[in-house]
């Protein structure tokens, strides 16, 4: 037996419990968690329990008196099921979920086809010959084999004394189906009484096609639940290269250990924690810091699991492996905050399982009260007047009440360059009150660039020093001087060879054309080598530092010739998205891996009066938690891997759709853009198509408030009057138009 994690033996008095994880199949919604949960606490030697419909899981703790077999019958019992033998349990749990998926979808498009037939006859030639044997054939399949997880469920909920949205829609398709049969074979029965012997063939397979839509787009939103996870578990390298006796050797991951020497090559993944015994290089660490400016990394630095080497090659020593790595502690918070946030109850599931039995009720009572009326024709009417009750109280509408909305919501996301994955995001976006946003990528560009650049007044051939400035940053290993070469591309500049280049670790390069030696770097580099800096030059250096930007020099062996200053710009539309969200009453935050000073700068600059600096990836999550424990509802905008914790964690969570492929997996919602004024529009929409949702709950509701008491006969001692059960499939069809016509609005609504 494989499962999630290794077995916990907790003592308690003469039993020995074990606590194992297990992934759970089956759960369409979360009140099918509380079921599973329910019945596997009830099963005899299971101490304790919790199910998670987030994460599909659930943790069981069991004693030795009990079999884990035992428990996965009794969750079977109620259509659900515990996958506990399997090498991979959760690879299988995706397997069959994928399967289940593709399954679903077939289902649906042939209840589609078969019910546009049906409804056609229904709706428009009735009287057609042999149309009702016609309507029969095609529901038959739809109703039976297309539908069967709908009576399943029910039934199997129905013997635990549950009922659930699946109970509603087998009760009421079930009785318009067996009722249009009855009337098919034995019309003369209704002819007899002055009645017409409709049939509801219609009512059963659209209801059956409606709701599987509904179930196939919830399946959709969580068939891509652990992709994020599997790219950060490919942050890590199969194999790496150790270095013993001198040699060195291809090694499984999985068998390096404590103290192994690996050789890090350009471009490799680091695959462990450890220290830097040899050599020099450059380490994008953006999946810790969120920085894209490369941690250069010599003798004794400090280098972590799933960062990248840049081009230099070094040595280090192992120091943590497997699950202690910066990274494995990524995954697992990454997991845990998936996980761990409360699932929202479907509203409708919720009032499926009062609304259910009362239906139920209702249509009994109506049975009971006609049958001992002493009316003429009791028994016609009771039994015209209990399957109103129970056509009119299809869950049609109910059930396309949110789904409609949400797909609307999706379509109109869509249009305006925001990627919805699932509704949950829509459901929670409007009551927001807590934005924060990375800084690198999201407020920023996230690309370091040259900002401003001054030469020195005297010089008269500049285009002769700026192409051997682009000589020398071209063959530059440094990572900034990629920001000096992208800026002078944009100039013509004539071709430079030079006759020595040399990189000076820690403080820039020299060059030699002829006789005359170039240096670019810091203020250390010029320092080293006696060379002076005029105040001109020193006053820009001085006023770009306060404003935290990077700065850099170009000098021959005598003067600096030239300053300029990089930084990673602020975008265009973030002021303008900042202020948007501020005076919507919303709280903005700003969390960054950068320092204090930049970070101050940034947030002067777009009007952000919280920020956090220096933080890493798990101090963004806890800065999450803080505020949901205030009672805050917490958005999260972010790009890169450091950010994926937080996102998780957070209610709403956005990734900027430039950034990295795991924050774009792990939130619930993408910007296509990177422009942040996107953000305000996401949670407006979310606002919009909520009220559409409780417009349309509101509506499907008053139609059954006044529908179902008219429907069992509530008029009849007053004026005589009885709903047919061909009207009652009509207004219920007509809810239904109802609620799809007022989802569309949304399309025309401006964000």
């Amino acid at each position: 037996m494989k499962t999630t994690n290794d077995t916990i033996p907790i003592k308690d008095k003469m039993n020995v419990f074990t606590k194992h994880t297990f992934p759970v199949t089956g759960m369409t919604c979360a009140a099918c968690a509380v079921s599973v949960e329910s019945i596997i606490k009830a099963t005899e030697g299971v101490k304790d329990a919790g199910v998670n419909y987030a994460n599909q899981s659930a943790w069981i703790e069991y004693s030795d008196a009990v079999t884990i077999e035992e428990i996965q019958n009794r969750t079977r019992s109620i259509g659900y099921d515990l996958i506990v033998d399997a090498e991979d349990p959760f690879q299988e749990q995706q397997d069959q979920q994928q399967k289940h998926y593709e399954a679903l979808k077939k289902r649906t498009l042939w209840a589609i086809l078969l019910s546009i037939p049906i409804t056609i006859i229904g709706m428009f030639f009735m009287d057609m010959p042999y149309g009702n044997y016609i309507m029969m054939a095609l529901a038959t399949p739809v109703v039976f084999y297309l539908g069967r997880s709908f009576f399943g469920h029910a039934y199997k909920q129905a013997q635990h004394g549950k009922a659930n949205m699946d109970t509603l829609v087998a009760l009421s398709t079930g009785i318009a189906y067996l009722f249009s049969v009855f009337n098919t074979f034995f019309p003369e029965f209704w002819h007899q009484r002055g009645l017409h012997a409709h049939v509801y063939f219609e009512a059963a397979s659209v209801i059956i096609a409606f709701i599987s839509i509904g179930k196939l787009l919830e399946e959709k939103a969580k068939s891509n639940t652990s992709s994020a996870i599997k790219k950060l578990m490919g942050l890590q390298p199969k194999t790496v290269t150790v270095i013993e006796n001198g040699q060195e050797k291809m090694t499984p991951i999985a068998e390096v250990v404590i103290g192994n020497v690996i050789l890090v090559k350009p471009g490799d993944k680091i695959p462990v924690d450890g220290q830097v015994t040899a050599g020099v290089s450059f380490v994008d660490e953006s999946m810790i810091s969120g920085e894209p400016i490369p941690v250069e990394k010599k003798k004794g630095e400090s280098v972590f699991a799933g960062t990248i080497n840049q081009k230099g090659s070094f040595e280090f020593r192992a120091e943590k492996v497997g699950g202690d790595t910066i990274l494995a502690h990524i995954i697992k918070m990454v997991q845990e905050a998936q996980g761990s946030k409360p699932p929202v109850q479907k509203l409708v599931d919720t009032i499926a399982g009062i609304f259910v039995p009362v239906v139920i009720g209702i249509a009994l009572l109506t049975f009971v009260v006609w049958m001992v009326s002493g009316a003429e024709n009791a028994l016609t009417h009771a039994l015209l007047t209990s399957v109103s009750v129970l056509v009119i109280a299809c869950p049609c509408a109910l059930g396309l009440a949110t789904p409609t909305a949400i797909m609307v919501g999706i379509g109109k996301g869509a249009e305006n360059n925001i990627l919805i994955k699932d509704a949950e995001s829509l459901e929670l976006g409007h009551k927001v009150n807590a934005v924060i946003l990375d800084k690198t990528g999201t407020i920023t560009e996230g690309k370091p660039v040259v900002t401003e650049a001054f030469w020195k007044e005297e010089i008269y051939d500049i285009k002769s020093l700026k192409a051997i400035v682009y000589a020398m940053e071209t063959q530059s290993e440094h990572p900034l001087a990629e920001a000096v070469t992208e800026m002078l591309q944009q100039e013509s500049l004539p071709s430079v060879s030079l006759d020595v280049f040399e990189s000076i670790t820690g403080k820039g390069v020299r060059a030699q054309k002829g006789t005359e030696h170039y240096f670019i770097g810091n203020k250390r580099l010029l320092d080293d080598h006696k060379i002076k800096i005029n105040e001109v030059l020193a006053a820009y250096a001085e006023q770009w530092q306060k404003e935290a930007k990077t700065i850099i020099f170009f000098a021959d062996d005598t003067e600096a010739l030239a300053v300029m200053a990089i930084a990673d710009k602020v975008k265009a539309t973030s002021k303008e998205a900042i202020k948007t969200l501020q005076e919507s009453g919303i709280a903005v935050y700003m969390l960054t891996g950068d320092n204090q000073q930049t970070a101050q700068a940034v947030a002067r600059e777009v009007g952000v009066a919280h920020v956090k600096a220096e933080v890493l990836p798990a101090d963004k999550a806890a800065f999450v938690k803080e505020l949901q424990a205030q009672g805050k509802i917490v958005a999260m905008v972010g790009d890169g891997i450091n950010d994926s914790h937080a996102l998780a964690q957070a209610d709403v969570s956005i990734a900027m759709g430039k950034g990295s492929d795991i924050a774009m997996d792990v939130a619930k919602m993408t910007l296509i853009t990177s422009d942040l004024n996107m953000v305000p529009k996401a949670l407006k929409l979310s606002g919009k198509t909520i009220n559409t949702i409780k417009q349309n709950l509101f509506w499907a509701f008053i139609y059954n408030v006044i529908g179902i008491p008219v429907a069992a006969g509530v008029l009849f001692p007053f004026n005589g009057f009885l709903l047919d059960p061909m009207i009652a499939g009509a207004a219920m069809a007509l809810s239904s138009v109802s609620v799809v016509g007022n989802s569309l609005r949304l399309k025309s609504a401006k964000l």
